[in-house]
């Protein structure tokens, strides 16, 4: 193979022969000066913190979409599906991903369950955890959430950093707004990367501590205008990733949109493509090609400097993505699932007002943040009910344990914009209940039964009309053809948008956080509506 060899380390470009012998490269023989007339080759991109869960694919149907773009390798954190299964979705995690030609490097899960104050399906134990960490098929730490744990060296968690230190792997951090002596103290401890800064300051102040810095751009949260500046002051430090990605956005793009934005608002060409295809491989230690005699022979072949499309990927010295087609086969999987949940009637999510009780605490969504705000208003009281307020832009929020029969959490919720009907999803961070957000309890009723009928799924009703999309593994991924779900994942985001009136980017995105409690500020479990800056339950009315 002739082409213009972008060599990163030596901030290079030459003509060169590529020569690939039993899925390695053999041999580089230097031709000439860069030659414009040929394409480029460089070492893919890397997504440095992903939940493949998010995508509502399965492993093998991720890896077909994401070579596309020019993705070879993803640092994957499994404990969306190990809040579910436990360490049995861990495992299924990794042989899913076996069966396709692409580089997951798959972690063992810190929290699961997140934290005491929600109900997950299963716990991963420390000594589970050093079992996980003892196989070569994990390669490190995943996201250590607990960071008031850290702080206060509890036990457990500190057994879990103490494993991933004996078979020398890394950890992985998670610490949104945590500065000063407390986010030193947290680095202390072998925490090495962060994905939640959402300003520069902070992200800044962590580099200072020795942590490397993700750069995140996924379907809900969005820091990359917020951190971008630090890839050409801190070039060694830089990373990029989604965390969280829905297929319809997988489809249109992944990394290689990060590279094209950051290259089209000046940012230094080389320091962007070492974030991107890099410094992954070196700090998680990736089995991944960096082009180099010897290497496995892991590329991508784009166009030329300015659009740099991607024409091709190659992954272990075979072609699996060409001219914007998946060569990846379109794979089927099993099904393990956990879902033990009665259906509901507009009657359960009933909230009874108290004579004492005038107003109610509302969660603010913010769009394109994990973080909320608190709000407080006026309650609207209808028939001794507590009831949504559409026209304040004030709905009620449920989420529904879908482990065991309990009764509802029940709070109320802003920004969401819905006119009309209800959403719900079984994709509710960490603990994976059903959450559901709408304008009625008859609505939401509708809207979680779909949910729990389906036994995992994302559903939305109003006007007349009921869409659903079917997760049967797990309640968080189907091993339907990705681009078949993107198409149905397109049509239910602009019915909800459309029909029934939500202003936000990915409102299924956005409402899967509300029930996320490690970040602040107020967010709702299967258990109450919980304060997380304060770490405790509060009143949903006052």
């Amino acid at each position: 193979m002739k082409a213009n060899l972008i060599n990163i380390p030596d901030r290079t470009i030459r003509e060169a022969a590529i020569h690939i012998v039993d899925r390695s490269i053999a041999k580089i023989d230097i031709t000439g000066p860069e030659n414009p007339s040929l394409p480029y080759i460089l070492p893919g991109f890397t997504d440095a913190h992903v939940h493949v869960e998010s995508s509502m694919l399965t492993p093998a149907q991720f890896a077909r979409l994401a070579v596309v773009h020019g993705t070879i390798a993803t640092v994957s954190d499994p404990h969306e599906i190990a809040n579910v299964l436990g360490t049995e979705g861990v495992h299924f995690m990794i042989e899913d991903g076996k069966r396709v030609p692409f580089k997951f490097c798959f972690g063992a899960p810190s929290c699961v369950p997140a934290t005491v104050f929600e109900t997950a399906g299963a716990i991963v134990s420390a000594e589970e955890v050093g079992e996980l960490l003892a196989s070569d098929e994990i390669g490190y730490l995943a996201e250590v959430m607990n960071f008031p744990g850290v702080l206060h060296e509890d036990p457990d968690m500190m057994a879990k950093i103490d494993w991933a230190k004996r078979y020398h792997k890394v950890v992985d951090g998670h610490a949104p707004g945590l500065r000063g002596e407390a986010a030193k103290r947290y680095a202390s401890f072998g925490i090495s990367t962060d994905h939640e800064c959402f300003t520069y300051e902070e992200a800044k102040e962590k580099i200072g501590y020795g942590v490397k810095i993700l750069i995140r751009e996924g379907s809900a949260a969005r820091n990359f205008e917020a951190l971008i500046p630090l890839i050409d002051e801190y070039p060694d430090h830089i990373m990029f990733c989604s965390d969280d990605k829905h297929p319809d956005n997988l489809v249109e793009g992944h990394i290689n949109v990060l590279v094209k934005r950051a290259l089209a608002m000046g940012y230094d060409f080389w320091n962007v493509l070492q974030a991107a295809c890099i410094n992954p491989v070196k700090h998680y230690s990736l089995n991944v090609g960096l082009l180099r005699e010897g290497d496995p022979a892991d590329f991508i072949v784009v166009d030329d400097l300015n659009a740099f499309n991607v024409l091709e990927t190659w992954i272990d010295g075979a072609v699996v993505a060409q001219s914007g087609a998946s060569l990846i086969p379109d794979l089927r999987s099993h099904h393990p699932n956990r879902f033990e949940c009665n259906l509901k009637t507009a009657g359960d999510f009933r909230l009874n007002a108290k004579s004492s009780e005038k107003q109610v605490r509302v969660i603010e969504a913010l769009d394109g943040q994990l973080v909320t705000n608190e709000w407080i208003t006026d309650a609207k009281i209808i028939g001794g009910a507590v009831v949504p307020d559409p026209e304040k832009d004030v709905l009620k929020v449920v989420v529904v344990n879908r482990y065991a029969p309990a009764p509802p959490a029940i709070a109320f919720i802003r920004n969401f914009g819905l006119r009309a009907g209800a959403l719900a999803s079984s994709v509710a961070h960490d603990s994976h209940n059903i959450i559901c957000i709408g304008c009625d309890d008859e609505s939401i009723a509708h809207a979680v039964n779909l949910v729990i009928s389906a036994k995992g799924g994302l559903s939305a009703v109003g006007a007349g009309e009921e869409h659903l999309i079917e997760l049967p593994i797990a309640g968080l991924m189907t091993d339907r053809n990705g681009y078949d779900v993107a198409g149905s994942y397109t049509k239910l985001d602009g019915f909800v948008k459309n029909t029934l009136g939500s202003t936000l980017k990915s409102p299924f995105m956005s409402l899967s956080f509300m029930a996320l409690l490690v970040i602040p500020s107020l967010k709702l479990s299967d258990k109450g509506l919980f304060d997380g800056e304060n770490f405790k339950f509060t009143a949903a009315t006052l």
